[in-house]
Protein backbone atom coordinates (compact mmCIF):
# COMPACT_ATOMS: atom_id res chain seq x y z
CA UNK A 1 0.00 0.00 0.00
CA UNK A 2 1.07 3.31 -1.10
CA UNK A 3 0.08 6.95 0.99
CA UNK A 4 1.25 10.49 0.85
CA UNK A 5 2.00 12.07 3.99
CA UNK A 6 0.28 15.49 4.54
CA UNK A 7 3.13 17.21 5.91
CA UNK A 8 5.83 16.60 3.29
CA UNK A 9 3.59 14.65 0.66
CA UNK A 10 6.52 11.79 0.70
CA UNK A 11 5.11 8.42 -0.35
CA UNK A 12 5.17 5.87 2.59
CA UNK A 13 4.98 2.06 1.50
CA UNK A 14 3.10 0.21 4.58
CA UNK A 15 3.04 -3.25 4.80
CA UNK A 16 -0.22 -5.06 3.77
CA UNK A 17 -0.71 -5.75 7.82
CA UNK A 18 -0.89 -1.90 8.24
CA UNK A 19 -4.69 -1.36 10.49
CA UNK A 20 -6.69 1.43 10.62
CA UNK A 21 -6.10 3.82 13.60
CA UNK A 22 -2.03 2.41 13.43
CA UNK A 23 0.24 5.46 13.89
CA UNK A 24 3.44 5.11 11.47
CA UNK A 25 6.47 7.85 11.21
CA UNK A 26 7.13 9.39 8.15
CA UNK A 27 10.85 9.03 7.76
CA UNK A 28 11.44 12.38 6.07
CA UNK A 29 9.71 15.25 8.32
CA UNK A 30 9.39 12.59 11.43
CA UNK A 31 5.44 13.12 11.83
CA UNK A 32 3.80 10.50 13.53
CA UNK A 33 0.59 9.70 11.22
CA UNK A 34 -2.51 8.16 11.56
CA UNK A 35 -3.70 5.71 9.20
CA UNK A 36 -8.00 6.58 8.47
CA UNK A 37 -8.36 4.70 5.45
CA UNK A 38 -7.26 1.24 4.53
CA UNK A 39 -8.62 2.11 0.66
CA UNK A 40 -7.83 3.66 -0.49
CA UNK A 41 -4.84 4.19 1.98
CA UNK A 42 -4.97 7.35 3.55
CA UNK A 43 -2.80 8.97 6.39
CA UNK A 44 -3.45 11.98 8.83
CA UNK A 45 -1.56 13.82 10.93
CA UNK A 46 -2.22 12.08 14.69
CA UNK A 47 -3.39 14.06 17.38
CA UNK A 48 -1.54 14.90 20.22
CA UNK A 49 -1.77 12.92 23.26
CA UNK A 50 -3.72 14.49 26.14
CA UNK A 51 -2.57 14.55 29.75
CA UNK A 52 -5.03 13.77 31.73
CA UNK A 53 -3.45 15.32 34.89
CA UNK A 54 -5.50 12.51 36.95
CA UNK A 55 -8.30 13.27 36.86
Amino acid sequence: MIAACPECERKLDLPDSTRLSEVVECPDCRSELEVVSIEPPLLVIAPEAEEDWGE
